[in-house]
Parts: structure tokens; sequence; C-alpha cells
């Protein structure tokens, strides 16, 4: 019967991580963080758009910009980060936990 519950529970699991991939993949303004990468690296957006970043990597990532314009807290998994680029400019950001994650929005 255990053996029965945590397979169920492993199902759902894998269920749910499923759907919010699919739910990014089908929003063109989100980006995933999963296997300690940003996906896509790159991003050209219209200014006055909402860019989200939604981790789905088992570890906490954060996503700072590197002119100080963003900062999110530390995102565990499945929890996201939001913010509006209003102004055209090219705007390179990292993880601070894991600073080889580099990726850049272009704001036209």
């Amino acid at each position: 019967m255990t053996v029965r519950i945590l397979s169920y529970a492993l199902f759902a699991a894998t269920i749910a991580l499923a759907g919010a991939q699919a739910a990014a993949m089908a929003d063109p303004n989100v980006i995933t963080i999963k296997n300690f990468d940003y996906a896509p690296m790159a991003l050209t957006v219209a200014a006055g758009t909402t860019v989200t970043w939604r981790n789905l990597d088992g570890e906490p990532h954060t996503v700072v910009s590197t002119d100080g314009l963003f900062r999110s807290a530390a995102l565990d998994t499945n929890e996201s980060f939001t913010f509006k680029f209003t102004t055209p400019g090219t705007y390179k950001y990292i993880c601070t936990i894991h600073p080889k994650m580099v990726a850049t929005i272009t704001v036209k």
C-alpha cells in the first residue's frame, strides 16, 4: 500500500511539473529555469512587456540584472518572478547563486 501511495505521489508531481513546463512554453514571455540554465537565453520584447521567470529546477535560483534594475529573491521549485520592461535597451541578468547562468533581455 505504501508503494502505491508513493508511486501516485511521484506520478502527480511529474504531471504537475509537465503542466508547468507546457504553460511556460505556451507564453513567449516566460523564461524557464531548468538544468541550471535560462531558456531562452536571449529574449526580445516590446517596451511595456512583462516577462516571467519560472524555476523548474530542483535547486533555488535568482534573476538579477547586472545594472541593478531588477532582482528576485531566491526562487524555489515552481516559484516565479515577474518584471515589466518599460524602457528600450539590453538588459543582462544572472543567477547570483550560480553566476555561470547568464542571459539577456532586449527591449525594443
